[in-house]
């Protein structure tokens, strides 16, 4: 099946305890390299996450970003600094001061003097909590989830563009095969008229000279290599409509047609073939550079 390894996904899930956002995002690669970024709390989850990708997904750089926090007013810290209140005690038991204001300080005159009482959010951990668990696993679920089907309807457009290089080169395997068979027909008809022109001179077998000739032409046929790409052709339409990841099927069936391409334009004797050779090549480079992208 024809899939992107390209895509985006990204979506925030809340409920009554807990807000979840997970970001998705995929790029080309070779293989399945998996990037997995989670809360200190959640490492534990990792290993779910990766199990739920590598599912989901066979190809591509895959970037998987997961935040989690519980909702509500956090749990507040406060501390006292109880060294400096002491020395504020001690200040207010001298006489001067307490002239100056008329006798002690009052608890809350002590608390609210700056730096005696810090008041911070305590950040709420989210522990083994099943609830949670089920929360952060179940929106990776449905972001990885997006992330496929963006992938697959960037292969649809992958899908329409390789056909279309593929019916191209198809047309010019055609014309290749024909403009090659007349150069090897005129070729063979070159040879015999000049072995009967100069046929008087050569003390040779004559029927041994037909066969050379007959031996020389064949060297030109190109009906094997023809014949192979077109079940390469026929084979990459089978891959791109089977269920499966197909990209790196690709990448060698296409190995493998620069190959038979290749060898046509050492053998063959058209007229035309070594152009029509050459758009093949950039043909199959656009398919190639197509197929890297494919999953």
């Amino acid at each position: 099946m024809i899939k992107s390894m390209t895509g985006f996904a990204s979506l925030t899930r809340e409920d009554e305890a807990l807000t979840v956002s997970v970001t998705a995002r995929s790029v080309n690669h070779r293989y399945l390299d998996l990037q997995v970024h989670l809360p200190p709390s959640l490492l534990r989850l990792e290993p779910r996450v990766r199990d739920e990708a590598q599912r989901r997904l066979a190809r591509g750089r895959v970037e998987i970003r997961i935040a989690a926090r519980r909702r509500g007013r956090p749990p507040v810290e406060v501390e006292v600094d109880e060294e400096l209140i002491a020395a504020l005690v001690d200040v207010a038991a001298r006489p001067d001061v307490q002239r100056a204001t008329g006798g002690r300080w009052t608890v809350g005159e002590l608390l609210g003097f700056p730096q005696v009482v810090t008041v911070a959010e305590r950040t709420a951990e989210l522990g083994d909590d099943p609830d949670v668990e089920t929360a952060v696993t179940g929106a990776v679920g449905e972001a990885l989830g997006d992330l496929d089907r963006m992938r697959t309807s960037e292969g649809g457009h992958l899908r329409a563009d390789l056909d279309e290089r593929l019916v191209a080169l198809g047309r010019l395997i055609e014309r290749i095969e024909q403009d090659a068979g007349a150069g090897a027909q005129a070729l063979g008809q070159r040879l015999t008229a000049r072995l009967a022109e100069i046929g008087p001179d050569v003390h040779a077998d004559q029927a041994a000279l037909a066969q050379e000739v007959v031996r020389f032409v064949s060297r030109s046929d190109i009906h094997e290599e023809i014949t192979r790409l077109r079940a390469h052709v026929s084979h990459w339409a089978a891959l791109a409509d089977a269920p499966e990841p197909c990209g790196r099927k690709l990448d060698f069936l296409l190995q493998e047609m620069n190959r038979e391409v290749n060898t046509i334009g050492s053998k063959a004797d058209g007229h035309e073939t070594s152009g029509l050779v050459v758009a093949a090549k950039a043909e199959l480079e656009k398919l190639r550079e197509q197929a890297q992208n494919v999953e």
